[in-house]
């Protein structure tokens, strides 16, 4: 299935809104980036308050602890964000940014070696899982676990149990940092103030759960569809080598079509007209991230990928207080795949491929893959 066919145009021309149903809940979804900036911003209509039930499909049976600072509304949203930023921020420094230069560097360059190799286990999940260890300042060595989660640490084979798995070796390692202490994400939450008191177990529980769940499939998808498109466009790799001003515009290019993350929810604390449709007290809404994404009265030829668009307000990390923490993260990443993939490679060769087709009840789309099979072709010295 491609992946920049838009399966919400024709919904989109005719209402801002998709009434569809998941998990049984019927839900209306915000196809118009006008009307979705306008929800988004709106947390006292829209909130964000909801344990596990921010994300669609809800995540109710899968993990048992509340996300911070995701699932919150301001001020406490604010206070919580607070303690983290330091971390997420973390890419932008230039010693961080040196070592996931190095990691791709290093990767490619195994990959190139092997002759072939599946990007999704071979090539994405170690980078995402050792890029991690440099944001929360941990050792290398716990990538090792990380890597062993697979794909997405809720969804993939074992459901609940992967999750308490993932929950409990979180617990271990806040215990761990309570006898020795350091700094890294789990001693930092141990120490830290907020408003007065030290952290529930709870609530620095819900913070490694973001941490690992939040960003997690999204980075290894998107690392994908982007080697993906490079081995259906050669002439983009060409194009960067000989605009390299051009790698941070096209890697927002990049985020905007092969987002992920389909939508995520919001909850109506009272009844609410939704575009014409009546959300029931503690019903909720979808903010539709992807279809916002291709608007067309906001993205001209929405479904190309044009490497040198500007403006492009996408909302690829979301919108207004909620905006994705992992931001920086995702964009140091990419921008240092996309120019190590110019500078090393005349193209790539996709030797099979295997979409992840997500399958709902008004719509399919292609969100990334379950298998991709390349080889790496060297530029000629």
């Amino acid at each position: 299935m491609d992946s920049l066919q838009d399966p919400f145009a024709e919904a989109r021309k005719k209402c801002p809104v998709l009434v569809t149903e998941f998990q049984g809940e019927t839900i209306p979804m915000v196809l118009r980036l006008p009307e979705l900036r306008e929800a988004a911003k709106d947390w006292q209509t829209f909130s964000s308050n909801a344990p596990r039930r921010v994300p669609i499909p809800s995540e109710e049976t899968v993990r048992s602890v509340r996300q911070y600072p995701i699932e919150t509304n301001p001020p406490e949203h604010t206070e919580y964000r607070r303690i983290v930023e330091p971390f997420f921020r973390r890419p932008l420094l230039p010693e961080v940014k040196a070592k996931i230069d190095a990691l791709l560097e290093h990767l490619l360059d195994v990959a190139a070696g092997q002759g072939t190799i599946e990007v999704i286990q071979g090539f994405a999940i170690p980078l995402q899982s050792y890029a991690l260890t440099y944001l929360m300042d941990v050792d290398e060595k716990e990538a090792e676990t990380w890597i062993s989660w697979g794909t997405h640490v809720f969804k993939q084979g074992d459901g609940e149990s992967k999750g308490a798995f993932m929950e409990q070796y979180c617990k271990e390692m806040f215990e761990a940092a309570e006898k020795a202490p350091g700094n890294d994400f789990f001693s930092a939450l141990n120490q830290v103030d907020y408003q007065g008191r030290k952290l529930t177990m709870e609530e620095k529980l819900g913070y490694a759960n973001l941490a690992f769940a939040g960003g997690r499939d999204t980075i290894i998808q998107t690392v994908a569809s982007i080697i993906a498109w490079f081995g259906e466009h050669p002439e983009g790799l060409e194009f960067l080598r000989k605009n390299p001003g051009s790698i941070n515009t096209a890697c927002e290019e990049f985020f905007r079509l092969f987002i992920p993350l389909t939508h995520i929810g919001r909850v109506c604390p009272a009844t609410t007209d939704f575009h014409g449709f009546q959300v029931p007290p503690e019903g909720r809404v979808s903010l539709g991230w992807f279809a916002a994404n291709r608007d067309p009265d906001v993205f001209e030829n929405p479904n190309e990928a044009k490497l040198d668009r500007k403006p492009n307000p996408h909302v690829a990390f979301g919108f207004g207080i909620h905006n994705c923490l992992g931001a920086h993260h995702a964009r140091a990443i990419m921008r240092g795949l996309v120019t190590k993939l110019a500078q090393k490679f005349h193209s790539v060769r996709i030797l099979s491929q295997e979409p992840h087709v997500e399958v709902e009840k008004d719509y399919r789309r292609s969100s990334g893959y379950q298998k991709l099979e390349v080889s790496f072709v060297p530029l000629q010295v």
